[in-house]
């Protein structure tokens, strides 16, 4: 199958979750919506378990991009951090499944896979890849942060200084997910980063 058509597959499974809980999502309207037989749907992802592992992964991949265009987008390492906060926010904002993977909350809404990976017997490349391990809020966490000090530190930096930048990119990270949990106020999660960096060694 082409990819484009998994595409489309995992983006009618992503619109049917917007209208429905995904208890109520149905295989058959997820392939009549991407134009697909329910027969290639099942071929794709092997069950509707593997559907939901399969939009998870690709919404999580999204999320990190989005990281990374944050972390390349300025010079200046505290607004390289603070940009990195701002899009973490409003992804979990505007993508359900983006902050139950953050905060590790599913509502009864959503999917809700495990994060331990699952046999594959899949001969999808893409699929076994979501039937691996899915990133839980901790690994997320190290995930950015580990990215953040990467790009920022850049090569031949000393390790004293790496374990310092570390923790502020950690900091930063944990400022985000704690206004995704409760939102702050005027000014928003910039104003908070910024202000927490101040004092950070960045």
């Amino acid at each position: 199958m082409m990819p484009a058509a998994r595409e489309s597959l995992l983006d009618a499974a992503y619109a049917a979750l917007a209208r429905r809980p995904w208890s109520a999502v149905r295989m058959v309207d997820v392939a009549a919506t991407a134009g697909v037989s329910r027969q290639t749907l099942y071929n794709e992802f092997g069950s509707k378990d593997g559907l939901a592992r399969a939009l998870v992964r690709r919404e999580a991949d999204g999320y990190l991009v989005g990281v990374e265009r944050a972390l390349t987008a300025h010079g200046d390492a505290r607004e390289r951090l603070t940009a990195t906060a701002e899009w973490t926010t409003a992804s979990a904002r505007e993508n359900a499944l983006v902050r139950a993977m953050l905060t590790g909350c599913w509502s009864e809404r959503l999917p809700s896979p495990t994060l331990s990976a699952v046999p594959s017997s899949s001969a999808v490349p893409a699929q076994r890849r979501a039937d691996g391990a899915l990133p839980s809020p901790g690994d997320f966490v190290a995930l950015v942060r580990d990215r953040a000090v990467t790009v920022i530190a850049g090569p031949g930096v000393h390790k004293s200084d790496a374990a310092d930048l570390a923790r502020s990119c950690e900091l930063a990270v944990r400022l985000a997910l704690s206004c995704v949990a409760a939102p702050p106020g005027e000014g928003g999660v910039a104003d908070l980063v910024r202000s927490a960096l101040h004092r950070q060694p960045v």
